[in-house]
């Protein structure tokens, strides 16, 4: 039963191959979780999440995105739906936020139950309880996808992740300059850890280059050229494509409407191709490697 008068009141306390084993305690409905990372801050990894998720779901995936940097949540900005209220589904007692729905993405984000005008000031056991409940208290049905829009760096965000849910696997986002391209390898070293081992899907160089509108043809590398593609043949993963330096892009993300959703623009292009080559990536892992394991930790206890 649907309420849509309820308030929701938080207490926030310390088309795919493979279908992950039905037997699973969260999530039962969702095929593939995709956590979207980044060695560091400012290479663009929320965008990168939102635009990938809306083009799996115009691909006809049923797709839902978390946006789990607890701190810094973007993604009601980047979706427009920043003043969006939640309403709850009661099942069997218990009472389930119903995520926000838009460019047939379901969304949930720490952004819709604290005050935009406020800084989240949490120790780390109170955010990572805040990430299981986005998991666990909420209604996500069946998904194909499921994106998790990590905070840059390692955190305990990142540990209560591994240990909430057995993740699919990582994409990774980064420049080409070689600061965020040692960062990057850091943040692949972290999930390839012997107590971990999350199958890395693969790297994404965003802000790969810049076309101007006058010069449609011209190529400039503002940040030098294919450093992330040399990575990932440097550290055996695949590489999933280039994403360009784009004005629109940003202003898309600005007004809530990713540049996914304009089928004319060349970006939307480079990011359905991205979304393709993700497809590919889960389904050749999902045929090859068994289910990855939760970390067990004390966030999954």
């Amino acid at each position: 039963m649907v309420d849509e008068e309820a308030e929701v009141n938080i207490n926030m306390t310390a088309s795919v191959t493979t279908k992950r084993p039905s037997t699973q305690e969260f999530l039962p409905g969702v095929r593939n979780i995709i956590a979207v990372a980044s060695g560091k801050g400012g290479v663009g990894k929320s965008t990168v999440a939102a635009n990938l998720a809306v083009a799996m779901a115009q691909t006809g995936a049923k797709v839902g995105l978390i946006d789990a940097d607890i701190f810094g949540p973007s993604q009601p900005i980047m979706f427009g739906v920043e003043n969006e209220r939640l309403f709850i589904n009661e099942r069997n007692g218990r009472q389930y936020m119903i995520p926000v729905e838009k460019y047939g993405v379901k969304l949930l984000s720490i952004g819709f139950l604290a005050d935009p005008s406020q800084a989240i000031v949490w120790r780390g056991p109170m955010a990572s309880k805040a990430l299981q409940q986005l998991f666990n208290d909420a209604d996500w049905g069946e998904l194909d996808y499921m994106f998790i829009d990590l905070p840059p760096g390692t955190s305990d965000i990142h540990l209560t992740l591994v240990g909430t849910v057995p993740v699919t696997g990582v994409v990774i986002v980064s420049t080409p300059q070689l600061v965020a391209l040692a960062d990057a390898k850091k943040g692949i070293a972290m999930f390839q850890m012997e107590s971990i081992k999350v199958p890395i899907l693969g790297l994404v160089e965003n802000m790969a280059y810049f076309t101007p509108k006058e010069l449609p043809n011209n190529k400039y590398y503002i940040f030098g050229n294919g450093g992330c593609k040399l990575l990932a043949e440097e550290l055996n993963v695949p590489f999933l494509g280039e994403i360009p330096l784009v004005q629109s892009i940003c202003e898309g993300g600005d007004m809530g409407t990713p540049i996914v959703n304009d089928m004319q623009h060349p970006a939307a292009l480079a990011f359905l191709t991205l979304a393709g080559n993700v497809a590919q990536q889960v389904a050749i892992r999902n045929a090859k490697q068994a289910p990855t394991k939760k970390l067990q930790t004390q966030a999954s206890n």
